[in-house]
């Protein structure tokens, strides 16, 4: 897929979400004010600073006016490029903030990771004050229908911006585009993700001549490695086209076609029995509407004596995604709770077996994965143009924030048949030695 035929469905995509006239991506030149702020603006952004819980923060305004920060010695600056961004901000701050970052109209003096986890941590505790007309105003928006046709447009959308676009900044062992496991904190990107596959084929008592089938592929990383040090045959399903080209490449030429079968089709779509279901990083995308229907899919694709795990970005307690990830990253997404999770087992009738929370291991994942974006960055924003770059820039630096803040969790689930007796009495097989390769 050329980058012109990404950038047209994006901005096609975008369009079709919202028919309002979208100020926030007027050329920079058009927007550039010459009047001095009036004072109800320097008002507001006091009022803003003080309902988000007097961070840090100092804001410049487009006359280079500072508005210092009420408490304390400021340790970041936004810079405002004109009084329509101000409004934005003030109005709807949860999709207005990336997009001016984006646009280039919020500039941001300071480590831009640090400033979210200080933001987030700040709006968590100060938002147990808020009025409600304030709760309303700045709500997220639910998300995006996940049906079957709705779904392809939404993985489209974020997995088929092009390979060549993941690769400058995803390990290069299997592209993994999930949290990885790092059991000692100096491991490389490229051994923590082994160790994830690892870690995860240990929890489901993978055997040679078994049958895995697997919802959601990404890359294809997991089914080959469970084929390559497991003797498991696996059935992947993915409906990104790109990723599937990509999977099926490098199966052929690692000579593991033959245990694999890369399927082009939804999840739902799933039939036969296997001795275990996994999915990596597809829960996210599936909307708590389809949990129970997911719940019946497992439940009847399951073997008596078979193992499932589910790992997912979670939330402690059920909320809405962030506007603009949802928005402009990741459409139709929504992270469950942890009850919302256990829902899916206790409509099936499943035993939990084992629950892991690897939070600090996504703030850690993304780390490596920002620090190589920032140093592509040049090379992101002829591929796509600077807006493009800076946005996802935006959101993986805030994504670091959120695992970091702890508003955003990574749940690893194990579970069978609440019947099956088959199960292991401990987890001490797990961690007989470690799952990270020596080197990498």
């Amino acid at each position: 897929m050329s980058q012109s035929t990404v950038r047209k469905a994006a901005n096609q995509n975008d369009e079709r979400q919202d028919d309002r006239p979208n100020l926030l991506t007027l050329p920079l030149e058009e927007q550039q004010a010459d009047r001095e702020p009036h004072s109800y603006e320097r008002w507001l952004i006091a009022k803003l600073l003080r309902m988000v819980g007097s961070p840090p923060v100092r804001f410049q305004l487009w006359n280079d006016e500072f508005i210092e920060a009420e408490e304390g010695t400021a340790r970041f600056t936004l810079r405002l490029t004109d009084p329509k961004a101000l409004v934005a901000l003030a109005t709807n701050p949860n999709l207005a903030f990336g997009d001016l970052y984006s646009a280039g109209r919020l500039q941001v003096d300071g480590d831009l990771t640090e400033l979210m986890e200080t933001l987030y941590r700040a709006v968590h505790k100060a938002r147990q004050q808020w009025p409600r007309w304030l709760e309303t105003l700045w709500r997220n928006h639910n998300p995006r229908s996940t049906g079957l046709s709705e779904a392809k447009e939404n993985i489209h959308h974020h997995y088929d911006l092009g390979n060549e676009f993941y690769k400058l900044w995803l390990d290069q062992a299997e592209m993994q585009y999930t949290c990885a496991y790092y059991e000692t904190p100096d491991l490389t990107l490229e051994q923590a993700q082994l160790a994830k596959l690892e870690h995860v084929c240990r929890k489901l008592r993978l055997k040679p001549g078994m049958t895995v089938v697997e919802a959601g592929c990404g890359w294809g990383g997991l089914a080959r490695y469970m084929a390559r040090n497991y003797g498991v045959r696996v059935h992947s399903y993915n409906i990104s086209r790109e990723q599937l080209t990509y999977a099926r490449e490098e199966a052929r030429r690692q000579e593991l076609d033959h245990l694999i079968d890369y399927v082009e089709d939804d999840y739902r779509n799933i039939s036969g029995q296997y001795d275990a279901f996994v999915s990596i990083g597809m829960l996210e995308h599936v909307g708590k509407e389809n949990y129970q229907a997911l719940s019946e899919l497992i439940r009847r694709s399951l073997k008596p004596d078979g193992m499932a795990l589910l790992h997912s970005i979670g939330r402690n307690r059920p909320m809405l995604m962030n506007a603009w990830i949802e928005k402009r990253i990741f459409p139709g997404a929504y992270p469950p709770s942890i009850s919302e999770f256990m829902g899916i087992c206790e409509h099936g009738g499943f035993s939990v077996l084992d629950v892991e929370n690897l939070r600090l291991h996504y703030a850690q994942t993304l780390t490596h994965w920002k620090e190589r974006f920032q140093n592509s960055m040049d090379k992101v924003t002829e591929m796509y143009d600077e807006h493009f770059a800076r946005a996802w820039e935006m959101y993986l630096a805030g994504s670091t924030a959120a695992f970091q803040a702890g508003g955003l969790q990574l749940f690893q689930v194990v579970f069978t048949h609440g019947e099956n007796n088959e199960v292991p009495q401990s987890r001490q097989d797990i961690y007989t030695f470690p799952a990270a390769p020596e080197t990498c």
